[in-house]
């Protein structure tokens, strides 16, 4: 089990991003949660197997279409045991 923070910066809010999160996130059996910031980046932090938290990781280096995504910063933290997953 590991957890990773991380906050992509670009264009990622008002393009489904967070929903993509999760929806990657659920279906690989990684928990956490996802939210917009005010500075118009997007936080999210994942939790789960090494294989699936890097999948989703891929995943927000991209993004849904008619996002540009500009970097992605990734911060290693331990796990809380956290179960399912929110957008907020």
């Amino acid at each position: 089990m590991i957890r990773r923070r991380l906050i992509v910066h670009g264009r990622v809010q008002g393009v489904g991003f967070r929903w993509a999160i999760a929806r990657a996130a659920e279906s690989r059996g990684v928990a956490g949660w996802a939210q917009n910031r005010a500075d118009g980046t997007v936080e999210a932090v994942l939790e789960g197997e090494l294989e699936a938290v890097e999948a989703v990781l891929r995943l927000s280096s991209e993004g849904p279409r008619g996002a540009q995504v500009e970097r992605v910063d990734v911060a290693e933290e331990e796990p809380e045991a956290l179960r399912g997953f929110v957008t907020r």
